[in-house]
């Protein structure tokens, strides 16, 4: 069996509401002040809670919809615009050589939150892939999320 110590996970399962917990941020932003970096009209732009990589950001349409096509031309165009800001912003933080951009729209396509549209914006390095993500399914992040945060919000606004 394997185990992997992860305290800083209680508060999240112990807060959560078992409703949509991207409609929850913004009912209760203070719940997520640590991982809020920037809101917009339509949309709004969150660290993951549970990162791929250092820096993996999530662009979220403030409506709850599960698919592009529901959004507003507005809404849609609103969300590429933060993504592609978000790429130019961990470029500057991070130094990827390269990015995961997308959506899983619905289950069936891996969408952990399937009831919620946002697009994923995921920082990569050649080799972050390494023994231990592919043999032992866990993947080592060498920044906390709060100074994640920290530096991605402070780019965000020299941008």
């Amino acid at each position: 069996m394997k185990r992997l110590w992860a305290p800083w996970r209680m508060k999240y399962i112990q807060s959560h509401s078992h409703g949509c917990v991207f409609c929850d941020v913004q009912k209760h932003p203070e719940q997520a002040q640590e991982l809020m970096v920037f809101r917009a009209q339509h949309a709004f732009v969150i660290l993951n809670l549970y990162p791929y990589t250092s820096g993996h950001l999530l662009v979220v349409a403030n409506r709850h919809f599960a698919t592009l096509e529901d959004l507003q031309a507005e809404e849609r165009a609103e969300m590429m615009e933060l993504a592609t800001k978000a790429m130019r912003v961990l470029r500057q933080v991070y130094r990827p050589e390269a990015f995961n951009l997308g959506a899983n729209i619905g289950k069936a396509a891996g969408a952990g939150i399937a009831g919620h549209v946002h697009l994923h914006v995921v920082p990569r390095w050649g080799g972050d892939a390494n023994f231990l993500s592919t043999v032992a399914e866990t993947r080592v992040l060498p920044e906390e999320l709060a100074e994640t945060c920290r530096r991605v919000r402070l780019a965000w606004g020299e941008e």
